[in-house]
């Protein structure tokens, strides 16, 4: 009898934090590393946010609460939702978790039976993918094409859906493209969901970054879209847009009443209840009127690092970056530059086991990690099926704007850096 379940191996993790222990070994000989891997704002959250929860604990609200979200919270999100969404939501549709993650599995679990088909964005959050396969569900991912601004077609989703589909995974703005979709391709991806897949299919839309977008746009949702408001899950959460990741407060608003106790339910199962006292910071930050000029200045602050630093990353011998509309991440093809530095004839000599686990990419993250000292994401870590020629990283603009010039200059001097990148495979250590 083995130790572990079997289930237990087929599921996969996030490389962002995975990448933490090689960062500290990196920084205990003493050399500090430029991090730009974690898509975490390097702002803090809203003053009367942190004020409101330091006033419930010491009202001593910090005992068990209603498992589904306290009924102030669900109040404020149904409201806003129905202000940017043109719904009529309930507060009995929504359901509150600990960050945006659970509502992510816990879609999955209550969906999707064994072989059951998952269509997901690829590049895409990666626990996306993680999870399909630990639920004994079959992944299928809907590749975003670079030289079509990392966005897809109508045509292209109609093609991955069969008679076993039965949850599509849609994120808008996208982590970690910036892509952000137009009010013409949400509505012809609504059509061939209405037309194409059974009544009983849903579409899980993620929207954690709705309020970061760039050059005057807004966020749209599929939800809104005619005929979608019943077959849409809406996640969010107040990790990105208030700079409050460790709070841990994420939600979604389901298509139905009932869908929203079957949440509930595994919410009493997994964790009990949210912290009252962070749910009372969460519906302060979305009634409070300061909250919304407050969101629109980082997003000024996020969209000037871009402008900066696109530039600058395009100016890398062997780089191509496009120019994300939302979020805060930016993600080039470092394809001439892995061949640049014969990152592929590396890759190519390695054990089939090694190049498994690996890719030209990756050789280059852990080489400008180790060597040059600056964290980045590789293209594996937003998608593994199908990504086997595809050469990208992800970098985070969570930081000041010398910290990413910084980056930037060690990128390129890592590019530059052949002789040590050979050396660097050559001793087969920290190549995945």
């Amino acid at each position: 009898m083995p130790v572990y379940a079997e289930r237990q191996g087929r599921i996969g993790t996030e490389n962002a934090f995975k990448i933490g222990p090689h960062i500290v070994a990196v920084e205990s000989r003493g050399t500090p590393v430029v991090k730009l891997n974690l898509g975490e704002p390097d702002f803090s959250a809203p003053p009367w946010v942190k004020d409101e929860i330091c006033r419930q604990v010491a009202r001593d609200n910090s005992h068990y609460c209603d498992p589904k979200g306290i009924p102030s919270l669900r109040q404020a999100i149904a409201r806003q939702v129905n202000a940017t969404r043109g719904l009529s939501v309930t507060p009995d549709h929504v359901c509150v978790f600990p960050g945006g993650k659970p509502s992510i599995g816990f879609t999955q679990q209550i969906y999707c039976d064994p072989g059951d088909e998952i269509i997901y964005p690829s590049p895409g959050f990666p626990i996306y993918e993680s999870f399909i396969r630990y639920i004994g569900a079959v992944p299928v991912p809907l590749h975003l094409d670079e030289d079509q601004g990392f966005s897809c077609t109508a045509d292209q989703l109609a093609a991955l859906i069969t008679p076993r589909t039965k949850l599509i995974i849609l994120n808008f703005p996208s982590n970690p493209t910036g892509g952000v979709a137009t009010r013409d391709q949400l509505g012809a991806l609504a059509d061939v969901i209405q037309t194409r897949c059974r009544p009983e299919v849903r579409v899980y839309s993620d929207e954690i970054y709705e309020n970061i977008i760039f050059d005057g746009r807004t966020h749209l949702s599929i939800a809104s879209m005619p005929g979608m408001a019943d077959k849409t899950i809406i996640s969010s959460g107040l990790s990105k847009s208030f700079a409050w990741t460790g709070g841990r407060v994420g939600y979604a608003v389901m298509p139905s009443v009932a869908e929203a106790d079957a949440f509930k339910n595994m919410n009493i199962n997994y964790f009990s209840c949210v912290p009252p006292y962070n749910q009372e910071g969460a519906r302060e930050a979305l009634e409070n009127e300061q909250s919304g000029p407050w969101m629109a200045d980082m997003t000024r602050t996020f969209e000037a690092r871009r402008d900066a630093i696109l530039a600058r990353l395009n100016a890398i011998e062997g780089v191509t970056c496009q120019r994300p509309g939302g979020a805060f991440y930016l993600f080039p093809n470092i394809g001439g530059l892995c061949e640049r530095i014969g990152a592929f004839e590396a890759f190519g000599r390695l054990s089939p086991e090694t190049r498994a686990a690996t890719s030209p990419a990756t050789l280059f993250q852990m080489f400008a990690l180790y060597h040059h000292h600056v964290a980045v994401m590789d293209r594996r870590s937003f998608g593994v099926i199908g990504a086997e020629d595809l050469h990208f990283l992800r970098i985070s603009i969570a930081a000041d704007l010398e910290t990413l010039g910084e980056g930037v200059r060690r990128l390129d001097a890592a590019g530059r850096d052949a002789e040590g990148f050979q050396q660097f495979v050559a001793r087969g250590e920290h190549l995945s």
